[in-house]
C-alpha cells in the first residue's frame, strides 16, 4: 500500500528533458548571458533538487517556465561574490568575523582609480630601474612615528615570525610567562618561537614578573628581550611585569635587541576615549624599542598587514630574510595602507575620514540620535516591537579587552517570529545583517553602521517581514 505522502505515480517522469528546457525560448536570455556551461551546470542542479524533493515526498511545479525560474536564481546566487558586504549592528568595532577594520574611502579610491591597469609597484619612475615595493609606506610609516626604518609583511604573526627568524634562530629569547599570549585561530606565541627556530625562555610567573627574572635567565646563548602586549586579555590585580625602559635599559647593558610585539599597533592615544593601557608605536620607539610590530587592521584603521618598525639595521636584516618574499603584501594592500596611512598627516580631519577611529570617538549622544532615526525607521512594520536602550559597544578584534564604550541601541522583537529565526532571516538579506541577541531581544547598535546603511538596514527589515504577511505565533 503506497504511503500517504508519496509523490503520484510518474511524478519523475513529468520533469522536462534537459534539451528541451535548453531550447525552450524561455533558456535563450539565460544561454545568452550565462553561455551554455555555467547554464548547464545551473540547469543540472535545479533538476537534481527536484528529484531530491519528489523522492522525499514532494510535489514541486514542473512547467518550464517555474524550473527555469529556478535556474535564473541559481545563476544570479552562483555570481554573487562569497566575500561580500555586511551591515554590521553588532557594535564590535573590529569584528574579526566580519573582517576588522572598515577601510577607509581613500583606500577604496585608491584601489580602484590606481589599479585598474599596471602600477608602479617595482619600478622607479625617475631612473627606470627596479624598486622596492613597500618604499611608499615605509616613508609614511617613518615619517608618522619618527621610526628609523619600517617594512610591511602580510601579516602581525608574519611579521613576529620573521622578526624572531631574524634576529634569535636558534638562540634564545626572554619573554615573562604572563605573555605567552594565544590569539584568534589558535596562534601561540610559544609555537610561533618554535617555527622562528627560536629558543623560548620563560621568566616570572603569571601575574608577576620583575626585571631581575630577565637578568637571571640571560646566559650567552641570549639573543633577543622580547615583551608583548597582551591585546586580548588583562591580567588585573596582583601583578607586575617591568617597564620596556627597564628592558632596553637592560638590552642596552648586556648589548641585547629588545622587540615589543604590540598587536594592535595604535597611533593615536585613547585615552580621550577611557583607555589609559593601550600603549602607542611612537611611545614604544621613545622607549627605545629596536623592533616593533604589530597589525594594520586593528586600531590603526587599514588593510591587513604586519608593520615592523624601529632600528634600520635590524629592520635590514629582516627585509633580507628569505622568509619575506614569502610573507610580501601585494599591490592592493600596499595601495590600501598608503591611503590609510596618508590620513594620519592630517590629524584635523583623521577621525572624521578614518571609520574605526570615527566609531571609538563617537559619544553616547551621538549613538542616541543615530539610534532614534533607525528606531523611527523601523516603527510601523508589521508584527515588530522597537524601543531604544542603552548598551555598550566593544572594540573587537583582539584589541583593548575589558573596555567598552557607552552606546544606544535599538531593541526590537517581533509578535510570530523568535529572536533566532529573525536573525536567520536577516542575514539571509542583501547586504546581509548581523544583530546581537541579548535580553530577549535582537539589539541594532548603530555605532558600528556607516554611512547610509541604517536605511539599509530598515528596507532589509521591510522585505523580511512583508514577505511573510501575517503569521500564526512560533509555538
Amino acid at each position: 500500500m503506497p504511503r500517504k505522502d508519496a509523490p503520484p505515480p510518474g511524478l519523475l517522469r513529468k520533469i522536462p528533458k534537459k534539451d528541451a528546457l535548453l531550447s525552450h525560448p524561455g533558456a535563450r536570455p539565460l544561454l545568452a548571458e550565462a553561455g551554455r556551461d555555467f547554464f548547464g551546470t545551473c540547469l543540472d542542479e535545479v533538476l537534481d533538487g527536484l528529484r531530491a524533493r519528489i523522492r522525499g515526498g514532494g510535489a514541486p511545479p514542473l512547467d518550464a517556465p517555474s524550473i527555469l525560474a529556478a535556474v535564473r536564481e541559481r545563476l544570479a546566487a552562483r555570481r554573487a561574490p562569497r566575500l561580500r558586504r555586511v551591515i554590521n549592528a553588532t557594535g564590535v568595532i573590529l569584528h574579526t568575523g566580519l573582517g576588522r577594520a572598515v577601510l577607509p574611502a581613500d583606500a577604496l579610491d585608491a584601489i580602484a582609480s590606481e589599479q585598474k591597469g599596471y602600477s608602479l609597484l617595482e619600478v622607479d619612475r625617475d631612473s627606470g630601474e627596479r624598486s622596492i615595493r613597500e618604499t611608499p609606506v615605509a616613508e609614511l610609516l617613518r615619517e608618522i612615528t619618527g621610526a628609523e626604518a619600517a617594512t610591511v609583511v602580510n601579516n602581525n604573526a608574519g611579521a613576529t615570525l620573521i622578526a624572531l627568524a631574524t634576529l634569535a634562530k636558534d638562540r634564545e629569547v626572554i619573554v615573562s610567562r604572563g605573555q605567552l599570549v594565544e590569539i584568534g585561530g589558535s596562534f601561540r606565541i610559544p609555537e610561533v618561537m618554535k617555527q622562528s627556530g627560536a629558543v623560548l625562555v620563560e621568566v616570572g610567573t603569571t601575574n608577576k614578573t620583575y626585571i631581575s627574572d630577565y637578568e637571571a635567565a640571560l646566559t650567552e646563548r641570549t639573543a633577543l628581550l622580547l615583551r608583548v602586549h597582551t591585546s586580548n586579555y588583562r591580567i588585573v590585580g596582583f601583578t607586575h611585569s617591568p617597564s620596556l625602559e627597564e628592558l632596553v635599559a637592560l638590552g642596552k647593558r648586556r648589548a641585547l635587541p629588545v622587540m615589543d610585539d604590540l598587536g594592535s599597533g595604535a597611533f593615536v592615544d585613547l585615552s580621550p576615549f577611557g583607555v589609559t593601557d593601550e600603549p602607542t608605536v611612537q611611545a614604544s620607539l621613545k622607549a627605545g624599542a629596536d623592533v616593533i610590530t604589530f597589525s594594520g587592521d586593528k586600531l590603526l584603521g587599514g588593510p591587513q598587514a604586519g608593520i615592523l618598525v624601529g632600528r634600520k639595521d635590524a629592520l635590514s636584516r629582516i627585509r633580507k630574510n628569505p622568509l619575506f618574499r614569502a610573507l610580501r603584501v601585494d599591490k592592493l594592500t600596499l595601495t590600501a595602507l598608503e591611503a590609510t596611512l596618508k590620513l594620519y598627516l592630517d590629524r584635523e580631519r583623521l577621525f572624521r575620514r578614518l571609520p574605526t577611529l570615527r566609531m571609538i570617538a563617537m559619544t553616547p549622544d551621538d549613538c542616541g540620535r543615530a539610534a532614534l532615526a533607525l528606531a523611527e525607521k523601523l516603527r510601523g512594520l508589521p508584527g515588530l516591537s522597537v524601543e531604544v536602550l542603552d548598551g555598550t559597544s566593544e572594540f573587537g578584534g583582539g584589541s583593548v579587552p575589558a573596555h567598552s564604550l557607552p552606546t544606544r541601541v535599538v531593541a526590537v522583537r517581533h509578535e510570530a517570529l523568535s529572536l533566532e529565526t529573525l536573525a536567520a532571516g536577516l542575514r539571509r538579506e542583501r547586504p546581509p545583517v548581523f544583530g546581537r541577541l541579548q535580553r530577549e531581544r535582537l539589539l541594532l547598535d548603530v555605532r558600528t553602521l556607516q554611512e547610509g546603511e541604517d536605511a539599509e538596514l530598515a528596507a532589509a527589515f521591510r522585505r523580511l517581514l512583508e514577505a511573510r504577511g501575517p503569521a500564526p505565533k512560533e509555538v
